[in-house]
């Protein structure tokens, strides 16, 4: 079996055979007239030799690292624009001939450490010259190179030396700034004062706890013994102690009392007793007003009653002395009771301060880290500046110059008309040989079912069948590719797709979609052939031509197609009996022939007529097939996606193209539409036809043997294999 590349190339061959021929003949005609030149004058090839220096004893690394880098000279290097023209000017010699004709050749792995200078001329005395003049030359060039290292490095190292220096200052005042700020804290912590500090703060809470313990017990004893709070012992304690207070509340009872003896002998209107009464309640105002200034409150607080401050003031000494320790026991509670909180405040503020520690720790490791770093990048950037610095003493060519030149002749004379020619002849067919194939490759056109293959499984799209290339002879439509004979020995491929389409899926594809990339892969043929290998496996079976933009193709089925279909497609769409049209010779088979060319097609595939019929047409038949239009030439395939169940994608050897075929499938990918898979048409495969046949299909089957052609852009297709 011949190989697909073997096969593209063939083809290839075929269609630019005048592109090789002329290139193959350009290129003989080009030898000729080399061959008939005439000889070349005889040229003289001087070589000289260039060694590199050995090792010496440097005072400074630098020194050793540019003579490392010495012995990686190139040919660039070594024929740079001024060693030319140093050398031109000294030989007198034009320095484009001597760039021209000089060649330097490094030393190899396994070849002696030597540069050989080599220099062609038809003068012997010139080449000499000249190798000796390029040697003495590229001896200085080493010596400038090595220079002009040493010098890089130098300012390399001091223009980077001020930023590191700058970058070590700013780290020693960060950390400068952080052991300031943070220092006190982490010593504490490393010589155990803030945990001496936590412990002892916990100990006089406790101490402070037991204290007030004491003082609530004493509080609680002497209330039960007064029956007063601390605040009402204040109160009582101080209006007791007053002389004045005292002398009112006497005065008062001496009031009260003349008042009592007289109200027994007098009447209430008479003048004493009202004189009585009045002084009675001047004392009491006194006695208020004098109680509010013992009290305080400047007459923002409310006066007491005057019976209240009787009471309050009656304390006798004894008691009087009880108030006042409660009153001291509730002071020194209250004391007690803020140095409790601030002990507490005290070492939470401790104990979050010890929880800091670590990281505080941390981070000025981190920062003594980070100084450390930039000390040594910058001592070690001085150092390297010192060093460098040293070098320059030590400055040396990493070449000189080993022996005189030696000059050899060339042979003169040309190789002769006859053999230039041979030699010209094979260069052109491997030269056109090349061209012919270079074409093939940049044609994106697959040529072979291999390729096509090879494409689809690339892009994981499954292959649902690879059918045959079809004519039948027909005496009313001549050449067709439609299958009409139930017998044919072709369906046997379409049956094969037709199963392989029920086993794409999980559940069986009832509406299927089958479209192409461009419109002459044979979509519609294989939509056809699809629909009678269905009807013909006793499935009742609907094709509908949803080509809107081109006219019906119902003719190859026998079929006419409503010439006033175009005029009204929606009322077409819309009259299911009326559209649909029995195939004659075909049982089960029927079809839907397209009104088109009708204007506005995509309005008229997404308009609720078509979409209604879609849907009637699922319920009454097994397998609806729809013959959409190419996807390069409209989206009319995507707008019918949804109604479907699935997409098929047609391709054909010699028509189908790599760019659009891999933009199409990437398409379908990137929206996420049913692509059941793809077929291959048009392939080149032998048809065997059973044994057991009438004379009259045999007949037939010889027509359409005589009456198969290849066409332009495809394969030659072999004539069918007939078993007798």
């Amino acid at each position: 079996m011949t190989p697909p590349i073997v096969k593209r190339y063939l083809i290839a061959l075929d269609q630019h055979k005048l592109i090789g021929l002329t290139s193959f003949s350009i290129i003989v005609a080009a030898s000729a007239v080399v061959g008939m030149q005439p000889p070349p004058p005889t040229l003289y090839r001087a070589t000289g030799v260039l060694a590199y220096n050995g090792p010496i004893a440097p005072f400074s690394t630098t020194t050793q690292t540019i003579q490392q880098q010495g012995k990686e000279l190139t040919a660039e290097m070594l024929l740079a624009e001024n060693v030319v023209k140093g050398a031109a000017a000294r030989v007198k010699v034009d320095p484009k001939q001597i760039a021209k004709n000089v060649e330097v050749k490094l030393p190899k792995e396994d070849g002696p450490n030597v540069i050989q200078v080599v220099y062609v001329d038809n003068d012997e005395k010139r080449a000499a010259e000249t190798v000796e003049a390029l040697r003495q030359k590229m001896v200085e060039q080493s010596r400038a190179i090595n220079s002009a290292r040493l010098l890089e490095i130098i300012k390399s190292i001091e223009a980077r030396l001020p930023k590191v220096k700058q970058e070590l200052r700013e780290a020693e005042q960060k950390l400068e700034r952080y052991v300031r700020i943070e220092g006190p804290a982490i010593l504490a912590a490393q010589d155990g004062t803030t945990l001496g500090g936590i412990t002892g703060s916990e100990g006089q809470q406790r101490q402070i706890q037991m204290t007030l313990e004491g003082v609530d017990t004493q509080i609680r004893s002497i209330q039960n013994k007064l029956g007063l709070t601390p605040e009402q012992a204040y109160t009582s304690s101080a209006l007791s102690a007053d002389p004045i207070i005292g002398n009112l509340r006497s005065q008062i009872y001496q009031t009260e009392t003349q008042l009592k003896i007289l109200q027994g002998d007098l009447r209430s209107e008479h003048p004493q007793i009202i004189q009585l009464r009045q002084q009675l309640q001047a004392y009491e105002q006194l006695l208020s007003s004098r109680a509010a200034e013992v009290m305080g409150g400047n007459g923002v607080v409310a006066p007491l009653p005057s019976a209240r401050i009787r009471q309050d003031s009656s304390l006798d000494p004894a008691r009087q002395q009880l108030a006042n320790t409660l009153v001291n026991l509730q002071t020194q509670r209250e004391t007690l009771t803020q140095q409790l909180l601030a002990s507490r405040k005290t070492e939470q503020q401790l104990r979050a301060e010890y929880v800091k520690i670590p990281n505080k720790q941390l981070e000025q490791a981190r920062l003594q880290q980070q100084v450390a770093l930039k000390q040594g990048l910058f001592d070690k950037m001085q150092a390297a500046l010192v060093d460098a610095r040293a070098a320059e003493a030590e400055t040396v060519p990493s070449l000189s110059i080993a022996g005189s030149p030696t000059v050899l002749a060339g042979e003169g004379g040309s190789q002769g008309l006859p053999m230039t020619m041979l030699i010209g002849a094979l260069v052109g067919v491997l030269v056109s040989g090349g061209l012919i194939f270079l074409l093939a490759m940049l044609d994106g056109t697959f040529y072979t079912v291999e390729e096509v293959r090879a494409a689809l499984k690339n892009r994981d799209v499954p292959l649902l069948g690879e059918l045959p290339f079809v004519t039948i002879l027909d005496p009313q439509l001549g050449e067709t590719p439609i299958l009409l004979k139930q017998d044919s020995v072709y369906h046997e491929y379409y049956e094969r797709f037709r199963s392989n389409l029920r086993r794409a899926s999980e559940k069986p594809a009832k509406v299927l979609l089958l479209t192409s990339t461009i419109a002459v892969e044979g979509k519609t043929v294989s939509a056809y052939n699809l629909g009678i290998a269905s009807a013909c496996a006793g499935k009742r079976t609907l094709i509908i031509e949803t080509d809107l933009r081109s006219p019906s193709s119902s003719k190859f089925l026998k079929v006419s197609p409503d010439p006033a279909a175009s005029a009204e497609p929606l009322r077409y769409y819309a009259q299911l009996s009326e559209c649909i049209r029995l195939v004659p010779d075909i049982e089960n088979l029927y079809i839907i022939p397209t009104p088109g060319p009708v204007r506005n097609p995509a309005a008229i595939l997404e308009s609720s007529e078509l979409r209604r019929l879609i849907e009637d047409a699922r319920g009454r038949f097994d397998m609806v097939i729809l013959d959409s239009p190419p996807l390069t030439r409209c989206n009319d395939a995507l707008i019918l996606e949804p109604y479907v169940d699935g997409m098929v994608l047609v391709t054909r050897p010699g028509f189908t193209q790599e760019s659009i075929l891999a933009e199409a499938i990437d398409q379908l990918s990137e929206d996420e539409l049913p692509l059941l898979g793809a077929i291959i048409n048009g392939v080149d495969k032998p048809i065997e036809v059973a044994d057991v046949m009438p004379e009259e299909d045999e007949t037939e089957i010889e027509q359409e043997e005589e009456l198969e052609s290849p066409t332009p852009a495809r394969e030659k297709v072999p004539p069918q294999v007939i078993k007798r």
